[in-house]
């Protein structure tokens, strides 16, 4: 299910209609960066950067510092979760046409709701704070808010099963890239040094992790197949609550969106999250 209902929320970070509202904020949209985590972290209130950092995990505090917490005043944290809705109402009426108010994105948004609230949020502070805001009225945004509480709680999840393999935010980053989930170099948009990057590889070396090129060991390949073995075990909840039936048709139904996701060219092709190598379901 993370497989496939992602892509349909993840697509919202790189979609024009999103930038145009950030930029109608008045956040600078020559990255992506500044909007992001004003987007993912006004769930949170206003954080700072410790906060962020904490909730984030995988990114350097100095990146975040680089926007965090001056992006609150520019805009604040109601405003910019005003202009995420929009947003996600615009961003789907471009991708999805004249289907955006068919009763089959009317009927997933009702599954991925009910698996939504399903999840506890105990120990999640990203899933907990989305899972605290109002629920849109329109169906195509209520399940952008729907998979995005799930996909928070599964990071949240996450996070705890990097915690338990004693895997740092960089160090989680660097087996991350040694079990080839993406090219180093992708990973440099996290904001990490050359030197910590290192540093980071001696530390997994002198734990068996890694080799002395940067690739992993049996054993790293094991490190991080338990600890995404444990990220399912967390994340599995909601899903068991919905039971296979509901969950078989919640894919179906999100199948569309899934296909014009991948094909609207907007999602990049090597990213941190695996997504873009997920290929097209068949028609």
């Amino acid at each position: 299910m993370w497989h496939q209902i992602e892509p349909v929320h993840a697509v919202f970070w790189y979609s024009p209609e999103v930038f145009a509202e950030a930029a109608g904020l008045g956040l600078p949209v020559e990255t992506r960066w500044p909007s992001y985590f004003a987007w993912r972290a006004a769930p949170l209130g206003e954080p700072g950067v410790a906060r962020v950092a904490s909730a984030f995990y995988s990114f350097s505090p100095r990146m975040v510092g680089e926007h965090v917490p001056d992006v609150w005043g520019v805009a604040s944290g109601e405003r910019v979760l005003a202009a995420r809705e929009r947003a996600v109402d615009r961003m789907y009426r471009a991708l999805l046409g004249d289907g955006v108010g068919s009763a089959e994105v009317a009927e997933a948004a009702g599954l991925a709701r009910e698996a939504a609230l399903a999840a506890g949020h105990s120990g999640r502070p990203l899933s907990a704070a989305n899972a605290g805001l109002p629920w849109p009225d329109e169906p195509h945004v209520a399940l952008w808010h729907a998979i995005g509480i799930l996909r928070e709680h599964r990071g949240d999840g996450h996070i705890a099963a990097l915690l338990t393999a004693s895997l740092d935010p960089c160090e989680a980053l660097v087996s991350f890239a040694a079990v080839g989930a993406a090219p180093v170099e992708t990973f440099a948009s996290r904001g990490w040094s050359e030197e910590e990057w290192g540093t980071a590889r001696e530390r997994l070396l002198s734990r068996g992790l890694i080799t002395a090129d940067g690739t992993a060991t049996p054993a790293g390949h094991a490190l991080r197949n338990d600890v995404e073995r444990l990220t399912d075990d967390l994340a599995y909840a909601p899903w068991a609550s919905l039971g296979p039936e509901k969950s078989e048709r919640l894919a179906k139904l999100t199948t569309p969106i899934l296909i014009a996701a991948l094909e609207s060219a907007l999602l990049p092709a090597t990213n941190t999250l695996g997504i873009g190598k997920i290929p097209p379901p068949t028609r």
